[in-house]
């Protein structure tokens, strides 16, 4: 498992649909796999779930990410997990800390140019 977290200003939905682009366009196994949002007063949250094919685990994983706002203020988290082929314990994780870069690299672009 591998985890990203961050605090960052600007707009929800800009961020949002920026990720969900760019990690499926970054990869042509990537896929949208499921998601929820909910809006609670000014308070948002999105989740989205992803799914890609790992070359070096040789297996597909998936990476969690969780958006909430409260006007420009955002709060993000990204967690991947299953990108190991054991049965008892974690073999391989770089698949796994590859797609958290990934998306980490994302968000760190978008804020450059937000």
């Amino acid at each position: 498992m591998a985890k990203y977290e961050r605090s960052l200003r600007g707009d929800f939905n800009s961020l949002l649909e920026t990720l969900d682009r760019e990690i499926l366009s970054g990869s042509i196994s990537a896929s949208f796999q499921d998601g929820s949002n909910i809006s609670v007063g000014d308070i948002r949250c999105a989740v989205r779930v992803y799914e890609r094919y790992s070359m070096i685990g040789s297996n597909r994983l998936a990476v969690n990410i969780t958006l909430v706002g409260n006007g420009n203020d955002l709060f993000l988290s990204v967690i991947s997990s299953g990108g190991s082929q054991a049965v008892f314990f974690k073999v391989n994780t770089f698949g796994e800390s590859a797609f958290t870069d990934k998306v980490a690299t994302i968000v760190e672009r978008w804020e450059r140019s937000n």
